[in-house]
């Protein structure tokens, strides 16, 4: 164990260290309370409408052109400006879209045309043109339509009871414009014919069209269903 006057020097050179240590923390210690009004410098901050993955650089570099019809892209930039947006309804479709319109509306008519063509009215009227005698000493044998691609003109509608039809034939002497017309009585009734007639071409001469009435409304008329070869 030192003696006593060997310890006395040391403690007091330690506590001089201590203290010194002390003295120069209150200065820091201080500077972190100071209340002083110089503020910081700001540090440079992204604007507000911009990322940091947006641009590389501000300001932003010049826009790169769109890339062309065909053209192979062979990398990706943040600055390629962005190719023109194409029309809704190309350029060619406004130029052909009438013209499908119209081939529509032709194969629409002619495809109702067909239909009534081939309806069993318009066949069951052939048949009562061909095994009329009247009809046949004005327009001769083999009656059929007047035309290759004949039309149909008027309505056929059996549901609601409806048909009033007009079309040509021909035979082997003259031809002619035959009307039909029907209606039928109450939902569930039979069709009562109004009118079923034969107008005659006209003629060089020019005048008026002779008009021959095919229906009798007195049931007088030549039944095509009874004895067609008059047998």
């Amino acid at each position: 164990m030192p003696p006593p006057r060997l310890l006395s020097p040391l403690l007091r050179r330690t506590r001089l260290q201590s203290s010194s240590q002390c003295l120069r923390r209150i200065p820091a210690a201080g500077r972190h309370a100071s209340t002083t009004t110089d503020s910081p410098t700001p540090s440079p901050t992204a604007l507000p409408w911009k990322t940091p993955h947006s641009v590389t650089s501000w300001p932003p570099e010049p826009l790169i052109p769109p890339p062309k019809d065909g053209e192979v892209l062979l990398e990706r930039r943040a600055n390629r400006e962005l190719p023109p947006v194409p029309p809704l309804i190309p350029y060619q479709v406004l130029k052909t879209f009438p013209i499908f319109l119209l081939s529509m509306a032709a194969a629409t008519f002619a495809f109702f045309n067909y239909q009534k063509q081939e309806s069993s009215v318009v066949t069951s009227t052939l048949y009562a043109l061909r095994t009329n005698p009247i009809v046949r000493e004005r327009l001769g044998d083999e009656i059929y339509f007047a035309s290759k691609y004949p039309w149909i003109k008027g309505e056929i509608n059996q549901v609601h009871g409806r048909i009033d039809i007009t079309f040509w034939v021909k035979g082997t002497r003259d031809m002619g414009e035959v009307r039909l017309r029907c209606r039928r009585r109450g939902r569930g009734g039979y069709f009562v014919t109004q009118e079923y007639s034969l107008t005659m071409a006209e003629r060089e001469g020019g005048g008026e069209r002779e008009r021959l009435e095919l229906y009798d409304p007195e049931g007088n008329a030549v039944d095509p269903f009874v004895d067609p070869l008059g047998e």
